[in-house]
């Protein structure tokens, strides 16, 4: 039942978003080579900015080639994502090689920090789904946990562990599904013995928990490790001492038919922004979005004409 409200619900935020549908609009698309998946290539993304930009990257690199592609930006967390992936809903979507292994086996594999171990298994169980993985970029974003400089220097903390003798007086503030994923809330419990006062359900890695943390509302927040607002804000990462955060490359994920209906060339496309993505040039482009308020859209046709992806004029 839980499930056929959420598939529910993706279908209509999917109805709300058509607007903001980008069709491609580059050369005529490449003859399909066969398959059953939906003519038109739908990119979906998660409900943080970084996920909205990668997003845009990989749809503007399909579309350059000829591809017949729109976007859906924004839909959600990987619990609404995922089950609109697997109903066709939606073909592709840029993800994370550890968080999307674990959540995929339901927690029966695990993904370490080894980058070719993990996107192989991932490769695995995504492929018992129906589903192809292509080329993992070099770009990797990890789960951070974070606190103000001033509360690093209050307590002496620097890495998580250090947080076991404060963590009961503290909050902890992350995105709503924390609770339940095991490199968030169970994860500390299990790996550092972490129990925090109080869990404040905020959002992704977003501007809500970076207020939350810098007004002293939250103690300890949970933040990706490619947010330009940690070095710009002066935050302190702690260090994960006990290896509980596994490799996080950006890795697109897509269905079999739509990777049978256009054959290789698809993949290629896919590969050639991955061969380009470093973490240090993410990080820059999430600048750009983040702290300078850019458009993702226009940020991410930026970089692909610079990296010779997108034709000039091309859009």
């Amino acid at each position: 039942m839980r499930r056929r409200r959420v598939v529910a619900a993706v279908g209509f935020a999917l109805s709300l978003t058509c607007a903001a549908c980008t069709a491609s609009t580059g050369p005529s698309p490449p003859a399909p080579a066969g398959g059953a998946g939906p003519a038109v290539i739908t990119v979906g993304s998660f409900d943080f900015p970084e996920s909205v930009l990668l997003g845009y990257l990989y749809a503007g690199a399909l579309s350059a080639r000829g591809y017949p592609v729109r976007v859906l930006p924004d839909l959600g967390s990987r619990e609404l994502v995922d089950p609109a992936l697997m109903t066709d809903l939606i073909q592709l979507i840029p993800e994370y090689t550890g968080s999307a292994l674990e959540f995929v086996s339901l927690g029966r594999a695990h993904a370490t920090a080894n980058v070719t171990a993990t996107a192989t298994t991932l490769a695995r169980w995504m492929g018992a789904r129906g589903i192809v993985t292509a080329r993992p970029a070099a770009a990797e974003d990890a789960n951070a946990i974070v606190v103000t400089g001033a509360t690093a220097a209050r307590y002496r903390l620097r890495t998580i562990s250090d947080l076991a003798r404060v963590a009961p007086g503290l909050v902890f503030g992350g995105p709503p599904e924390c609770p339940e994923r095991p490199d968030c809330l169970p994860g500390l419990r299990r790996a550092y013995g972490l129990r925090f006062r109080a869990f404040a359900a905020l959002d992704a890695g977003g501007p809500l928990t970076r207020q939350a943390l810098e007004s002293g509302d939250i103690g300890v927040a949970l933040l990706f490790t490619t947010d330009p607002a940690i070095q710009a804000r002066h935050l302190v990462v702690l260090a994960d001492n006990r290896g509980l955060q596994s490799a996080e490359n950006i890795v697109p994920v897509l269905r079999r038919g739509t990777a049978d209906r256009y054959g290789t060339g698809l993949l290629a496309a896919l590969d050639a922004v991955s061969a380009r993505l470093s973490t240090a040039g993410l990080m820059a482009l999430d600048a750009q979005v983040e702290l300078s308020s850019q458009d993702p859209r226009t940020v991410a046709e930026r970089w692909l004409r610079d990296q010779g992806l997108l034709r000039s004029g091309a859009s």
